[in-house]
């Protein structure tokens, strides 16, 4: 007996990692997911840091060089992951790549909506060396999944599957985690629609587009100024100043990665406000209460 004992306590032992799980994510957002997940049995990283904008990143070497020790990367569709993933596969060929959108019906940039989507996802297509394929496609398809809480459950169930695959003996844990999160999210999107179903006037700006998946979930449309990476010329500013009174539009988003002369002229011209609200918040939830806030008091609620 004695003996049977030791040897089921060094096959436990065995089985266990001694060190926590090294994930890395493209932007701040997915490593909060990550070590709501996660908890103490990850060290979570993200490449893009606060400040920085995803459309433009790429990473460090020193970045790169870190990967190559990670156990598992949380793509979303940010520009860089299509020319960057094979690289970083290629230094570190055991590193689990997730692609957190798989499942999701991805919508389309309003700026950038031109073509029709390939079948796969874009890291599928990398993956089989159709990178100039996939970097088309990321630059159509929004990567702002996150911004909807019963996506982000979605995504937060896709970690939790690749974490307890890289580290089965503590699967129980993962999971018991990942009920708390989901939790979390069942409750802001209570809240959020609560704040946001009583609303008339569903309608409003962003200067670029990060808040689609928000707008559907919730049933708003936002409005973009930024067209296709660039701030409008003086007819489609016009434009969007008529849009804006006649849709009752009062309130303007601008990232704090992104200055938008644009958007404060059009908030001067509609005796609106401009708000600097980040969609990449590492602190998830209080974003997204905020942006349904400031949405909801705009339109008078």
């Amino acid at each position: 007996m004695r003996v049977w004992i030791l040897l089921t306590l060094s096959l436990v032992c065995a089985s266990a990692r001694a060190d926590p799980v090294r994930v890395f994510v493209g932007v701040p957002p997915l490593q909060t997911f990550v070590q709501g997940v996660g908890g103490r049995l990850v060290e979570a990283h993200s490449l893009v840091q606060p400040g920085q904008s995803p459309h433009v990143y790429e990473p460090t070497p020193r970045q790169v060089a870190s990967l190559g020790s990670a156990d598992l990367y949380v793509g979303i569709g940010i520009p860089f992951e299509a020319g960057q993933l094979p690289r970083i596969r290629a230094a570190n060929p055991g590193l689990r790549v997730l692609d957190a959108r798989q499942g999701i019906d991805l919508r389309r940039l309003e700026a950038h909506d031109h073509g029709h989507a390939q079948d796969g996802s874009a890291e599928d297509r990398v993956h089989r060396g159709d990178a100039g394929a996939a970097r088309a496609e990321l630059a159509d398809m929004d990567p702002h999944v996150w911004t909807s809480p019963p996506l982000g459950k979605h995504i937060a169930r896709a970690i939790r599957d690749a974490l307890v695959e890289i580290d089965p003996a503590n699967a129980a844990e993962y999971r018991a985690n990942y009920e708390r999160l989901a939790a979390r999210l069942d409750r802001l999107d209570r809240e959020i629609r609560a704040r946001l179903d009583p609303l008339s006037r569903r309608r409003f700006m962003v200067y670029h587009p990060a808040w689609g998946y928000f707008a559907d979930t919730y049933g708003l449309v936002q409005i973009p100024i930024e067209k296709a990476g660039k701030e409008p010329g003086p007819r489609s500013l016009a434009a969007l100043v008529d849009q804006a009174r006649r849709e009752g539009v009062k309130v303007i988003f601008v990232q704090p990665q992104v200055a938008s002369k644009a958007a404060e002229q059009v908030a001067a011209a509609i005796g609106g406000r401009v708000v600097v609200i980040d969609p990449l918040a590492a602190d998830y939830e209080a974003s997204l209460r905020r942006a349904a806030r400031e949405i909801a008091e705009a339109a008078g609620q």
